[in-house]
């Protein structure tokens, strides 16, 4: 039998080895082991039990020595032992040992000067399927060759003990940056596995110069590229899929001095309240090939029905990211000329579009901004505050002033705009309308917003425009919508005291970067 390697791993009497299957035949595989069901679009469904999203309490970096002065230590990059982690991992191969093994051998990173190999080895077929459409597919003489640079080893079956473990759960994420090994255990939600290859690309890519990016990114006709940042639910992914533009990809991205480019070959996109109308690239994508998790289907029509949320809701889908129809296959652009970042802001106080200057760029890109309301979305008097550092605290190992700098770097030398975009909220108590939104992020893309007449925020010191095509002027100032004005300024010093309150953590940002962010009246 061929092993293809994995004795190397510790794996040494596996029942069968499978390698780079086609999505179809592990799809017959996922059906066959009861890991799934077929939904009428032809897409694999599949409940990932116990665990619908990420574990982020879970998680932890192998605290070696020589990782160990570069790691930004800390609630979210929490140490564990050598010792720890090699005692677990002994156990985890030891579970796989005269089971099926699913290997996927593939790339992240579609700029080849900085394609980075990966293999991922799974315990069950649907897992494999998810990690074959997320990463770049290599072709039969790539795989000839194939020498990984890092592998991930994903055993959802095991279940951690944590008092032996050393771990706080039954699961644990854990990444070795030193040997070049990743072990995810008691989770089968895949996007674990997405995330620790990135964790990992994060790691690796500033030492090369290239500034990863949790962002989504597309290309118009002319060549102009543009990255969209923003946490779960600010339209991240919905935005950056314009009819009008190509999708490069809709989640993982490195900035080279020369271009952009995808980190996947794939896209992973919530499915919650989903409709045709409102998403039809994303909604016409889940068909054959793609895998849906936790999304609730009819037992007789087997039709998804995106709106229960049952199970989580956090409901998903992976594709490969050529079931979007104008998608830019090579997965490269030019370098951006349009930043955006996005927010969804429960207060009602952002302005749902602004202007930022160099420093202001590097505050909101480390503050990673986001509210959302408690309980109901009725009304706006009881918003939390979420604070992701650089948009993707997770998954970012090292010090957040290393990110902001190559930010701000890129920035400059790429002469691009920078938006700070709000997709959330203001003082009517409603959510500002998505047609409006694209209406704003156009005019930003192709320049239109940069003929406008633009007045500083009184809060927050960006740049807002008076006009914007298609867009009521009304709107675009945010105390205008507001009827009590004394509870604008209420809420607005309210949030502006929870910028600077999150951001005294970050004890390495220069003094000019502190001083571009919001302030008390």
């Amino acid at each position: 039998m061929e092993t293809y390697g994995l004795e190397r791993l510790g794996i040494i009497h596996p029942s069968a080895v499978y390698r780079n299957l086609a999505p179809a035949v592990l799809v017959e595989k996922a059906l066959q082991r009861g890991e799934g069901k077929l939904s009428d679009t032809g897409a694999l469904c599949v409940n990932t039990g116990k665990y619908t999203g990420r574990s982020p309490n879970d998680k932890f970096i192998v605290d070696s020595k020589g990782v160990h002065d570069e790691i930004d230590w800390g609630k979210t990059n929490v140490p564990i032992s050598q010792e720890a982690f090699d005692a677990l991992y002994e156990k985890v191969i030891a579970y796989l040992q005269n089971r099926e093994i699913f290997i996927f051998d593939g790339f992240v990173g579609a700029d080849r000067d900085y394609m980075k190999s990966f293999r991922i080895v799974n315990e069950l077929a649907s897992q494999n399927l998810f990690i074959h459409q997320m990463m770049i597919r290599p072709t039969k003489e790539e795989l000839e060759t194939f020498e990984p640079d890092f592998c991930v080893i994903a055993a959802p079956g095991f279940k951690c003990i944590p008092e032996r473990d050393h771990v706080h759960s039954e699961a644990a994420i854990i990444i070795d940056y030193e040997k070049k090994l990743a072990l995810i255990a008691g989770s089968q939600y895949a996007g674990e596995i997405k995330k620790s290859v990135f964790s990992v690309m994060n790691y690796l890519m500033p030492k090369e110069g290239i500034f990863p990016m949790h962002c989504s990114a597309n290309i118009g006709e002319k060549g102009d590229a543009a990255v969209f940042f923003g946490l779960s639910g600010t339209g991240k992914t919905t935005l950056s899929a314009d009819p009008n533009r190509k999708l490069i990809g809709d989640d993982e991205h490195g900035w080279a001095d020369d271009a952009v480019f995808n980190f996947e070959g794939g896209c992973y996109a919530k499915c919650i309240n989903l409709t045709e109308e409102h998403e039809p690239e994303i909604y016409r994508a889940i068909r054959f090939g793609a895998i849906m998790e936790n999304v609730v289907i009819d037992e007789e029509t087997r039709e998804p029905n995106y709106e229960d949320d049952s199970l989580t809701e956090n409901t998903r889908v992976a594709y490969p990211v050529e079931h979007i129809p104008n998608a830019e296959l090579s997965g490269m652009g030019a370098t951006p000329k349009t930043v955006i970042f996005l927010t969804a802001d429960a207060y009602g106080v952002l302005p749902p579009i602004s202007k930022l200057n160099q420093k202001q760029a590097m505050y909101y890109f480390v503050s990673g901004f986001t509210s959302k309301l408690a309980g109901t979305e009725r009304g706006i008097t009881s918003p939390v505050p979420t604070f992701s550092t650089c948009f993707g605290a997770p998954f970012m190992p090292l010090d957040p002033s290393v990110y902001a700098k190559m930010l701000a770097e890129k920035v400059e030398k790429s002469g691009a705009n920078v938006y700070l975009v709000n997709t959330g909220w203001n003082g009517t108590g409603k959510r500002m309308k998505l047609a409006y939104t694209r209406a704003m992020v156009t005019a930003a893309l192709n320049g239109d917003l940069e003929q406008a007449e633009f007045v500083t925020d009184p809060y927050f010191g960006v740049q807002v425009p008076t006009t914007c095509p298609n867009v009521p002027s009304e709107l675009l100032i945010p105390e205008n919508t507001w009827e009590d004005k004394q509870v604008y300024h209420e809420k607005a010093q309210e949030l502006v005291q929870s910028f600077v309150d999150n951001f005294k953590k970050y004890t390495h940002m220069p003094e000019d970067v502190i001083a571009a962010g919001p302030k008390q009246k």
